[in-house]
């Protein structure tokens, strides 16, 4: 959900039908959907609003890899960031089986593990160490004759490590199935007026006048606003009357290669950093789409599309050495990491959530940690006290689609060599 999606009080605009609720959640990622099941599982009346896509922005650009905390402890060192994120490949797990809330039996898992491997550089070795060391999910060397083919003459070690890779359209579309009723928005028409009313609850004014069905006017009060809008956030508190939230937004430039590639998901690790982050995803005609992060896409930040693919294409060659890329298109897309703001813009360790009067703002900081977001926002509610929802008075309200993967809204592709 961008700011200018949400403007300020209208007096003039009309109030239509009046609707209660307890929480009110502005954004449609992960985080905010996550976070709307959580408030429903726990009794609260809640409704989440998105003003474009459902996961527009970080969550559908995402590698979809549900981190264990080993790629921040490569150098040994078990740093807060690595400990906070240590048990969610487990907990996601069970959601996948359908054995923990919410079920996720939906969302396609593209692979259950990761792999690691190196270089022959010795920083490379010293980044494996650190990896074996480990944390709760625990890499696994592996027999050279397991190994995927296209890691079979890598040197040394193969670690295959349990951080599950899962399709992040097909979990927006499964958590948002779980309460399709209350999510509302999508429109380009739509207009969303955040205020408070006149005994200081939460005022969020909606109006889709140019629709062909009949127009939908809505006003919904809230005890209570939980900011899940990502990039959008800080400019929404500042809205709210909140001027000290602070974000920081650190870019990444992803590659994205299609056609004949073997299917691949893991990290080559270069010391204490992940040199390149593969993930593998199939198009529309069933062609391989490798996604390409970790330093590359850092570094690519300074580069342009041109430069950055000439890049990738000798990373590639310096860490697969047996990787053919004849026929293969490439692209790329940049996309930031809206984050709270840190001393040096370094990386936050945990996620972020802060309740200023009735208004959370909320920043998961890693796809990984939704489910931690969404429970440590529910402990700051207030105890739910609106009467049920009549859901047939939002029955003309509009729905947001699930976003489409960036390698479909891609048009320009071209040849890597």
């Amino acid at each position: 959900m961008t700011p200018a999606s949400v403007r300020g009080d209208d007096a003039g605009m009309e109030a239509g039908r009046e609707i209660r609720v307890d929480t009110i959640i502005l954004g449609g990622g992960a985080a905010g959907l996550w976070t709307l099941d959580e408030c429903m599982r726990r009794s609260h009346q809640a409704l989440l609003i998105e003003a474009s896509r459902l996961g527009d922005g970080q969550t559908i650009c995402a590698q979809g890899i549900i981190h264990g905390g080993v790629k921040y402890a490569l150098d040994g060192v078990f740093r807060r960031a690595a400990l906070a994120i240590s048990r969610m490949p487990d907990l996601w797990r069970e959601c996948l089986a359908g054995s923990r809330q919410p079920d996720l039996r939906g969302t396609k898992v593209r692979s259950p593990h990761c792999h690691l491997w190196r270089t022959q550089s010795l920083r490379a070795r010293a980044g494996m160490l650190g990896a074996k060391l480990g944390l709760r999910t625990r890499p696994e060397a592996i027999a050279r004759d397991q190994r995927p083919p296209i890691l079979a003459d890598c040197p040394g070690t193969v670690l295959r490590l349990a951080e599950p890779v899962i399709d992040p359209a097909t979990l927006l579309a499964d958590l948002a199935s779980r309460h399709p009723r209350r999510i509302i928005g999508g429109s380009e028409t739509l207009r969303i007026e955040l205020g408070r009313d006149a005994a200081g609850d939460i005022l969020v004014r909606l109006s889709d006048i140019e629709r062909s069905a009949a127009s939908f006017h809505a006003s919904i009060h809230a005890q209570q606003l939980v900011l899940a809008a990502g990039a959008g956030n800080e400019e929404l508190a500042r809205r709210m009357g909140l001027r000290k939230v602070r974000m920081q937004r650190r870019p990444l430039h992803m590659v994205m290669l299609r056609g004949n590639l073997p299917e691949l998901y893991g990290h080559c690790v270069d010391a204490a950093a992940t040199r390149v982050t593969i993930t593998s995803a199939r198009d529309s005609q069933d062609r391989v789409v490798w996604q390409l992060g970790g330093q590359l896409a850092e570094r690519g930040v300074r580069m342009d599309r041109s430069d950055l693919l000439a890049f990738a294409a000798e990373e590639l060659k310096s860490i697969l050495p047996t990787l053919d890329l004849k026929g293969v298109e490439g692209a790329t897309y940049r996309i930031d990491r809206a984050e709270p703001a840190t001393r040096g813009g370094t990386r936050p360790d945990d996620v972020f959530v802060k309740r200023s009067g009735n208004v959370i703002v909320a920043w998961p900081t890693k796809l990984a940690l939704a489910p931690r977001l969404a429970e440590r926002v529910a402990e700051l509610l207030e105890d739910p006290a609106s009467p049920s929802l009549d859901l047939t008075s939002l029955s003309e309200a509009p729905r947001p689609q699930v976003a489409l993967p960036p390698w479909i809204q891609e048009k320009s592709w071209s040849a890597v060599h």
